[in-house]
């Protein structure tokens, strides 16, 4: 009988671990949960025996493949995976697997929350804007870009996106307007909305130079990842022009720095993007479903290492 481990130091809902046990009995397998772990030996511990992991955002790196012997692959139950060293899995022969789409409409409504907050001036009591009629840029049109661009239309906003990757044809169907550069889109654009990865290319680029090119009363919203922001520029940007304001669902590493922009600066005290019952639970299914088509069938669609 297969094991499958649900290790998650901030637990899915209860709902969401029944559908998986669902899922993962109906194809004979046991589940086993391990929920708000308090260290990392608690994890080693029970990896031991695992053949599948299902994590959220908890930590998997070497030393806990090193511990897992018999796991063959590991499902991030989201769309972010940088918190899996795929390089080591890869080595290992370990597949690493995410669960894209399934929480980006949750994502996509908690910027759009986040840009109304900081728009009404953080419900502080004083007159503020409308987001109708502003340019929204959208910097990576993945799921959650998409998601967000569909709700942006909604608020009357006009739509612009940078991403190499996007067909042509998705932007026609979509009726986005792309732009040929991430400087081309910060300068035009009044709010910027962030979904890239963090990547070895992407950590540190969102700085001075992109958002400092963006117009009067510029907003930077990030539900993305924090190592995409070079911190201390955008510090130091913000200590120079007062119209601009940030809001993340990451606390920033530099908090106490960034917290002394009162008015101006949101942080959510935890990742709260993928934090809806309605993510939870298609996202914890889903990675149960590709688990069960990895060992049944061997369908490593949704692969992340090579």
């Amino acid at each position: 009988m297969k094991k499958i481990l649900v290790a998650t130091e901030k637990p899915f809902a209860a709902v969401a671990v029944n559908g998986i046990k669902e899922v993962a009995e109906k194809a004979g397998y046991e589940v086993v949960l391990l929920e708000k772990y308090a260290d990392k030996a608690a994890l080693l511990a029970a990896v031991a025996d695992v053949d599948a992991i299902i994590i959220r955002s908890d930590v998997i790196d070497a030393e806990v493949m090193d511990a897992a012997k018999q796991c063959k692959i590991v499902v991030r139950a989201g769309a972010g995976f940088d918190n899996v060293d795929l390089a080591a899995a890869t080595e290992r022969g370990i597949c690493v697997m995410n669960t894209p789409g399934q929480n980006s409409n949750a994502v996509a409504e908690l910027a759009f929350g986040m840009m109304v907050y900081a728009y009404r001036n953080m419900y502080n009591g004083t007159s503020g804007m409308e987001l109708k009629g502003k340019k929204l840029g959208i910097h990576a049109y993945g799921n959650v870009g998409r998601n967000v661009g569909r709700i942006a239309k909604g608020f009357g906003m006009d739509i612009y996106i940078y991403d190499i990757f996007t067909p042509q044809e998705i932007v026609d169907a979509d009726g986005v307007k792309r732009v040929d550069s991430a400087e081309e889109l910060y300068k035009m654009c009044d709010v910027v909305s962030l979904h890239v990865p963090a990547t070895p290319e992407t950590k540190n680029s969102i700085g001075k130079a992109l958002v400092g090119s963006m117009p009067k009363k510029a907003l930077l919203v990030n539900t993305a990842r924090k190592e995409v922001i070079n911190e201390p520029e955008l510090i130091e940007l913000m200590a120079e022009r007062t119209d601009i304001k940030y809001v993340t669902d990451i606390a920033p590493a530099a908090l106490e720095e960034f917290s002394k922009f009162e008015g101006r600066f949101f942080a959510t005290p935890k990742k709260m993007g993928a934090q809806t019952a309605e993510a939870n639970i298609n996202a914890g299914i889903a990675a149960a479903k590709q688990i069960v088509a990895f060992f049944e069938e061997g369908c490593e669609r949704f692969r992340v290492n090579k």
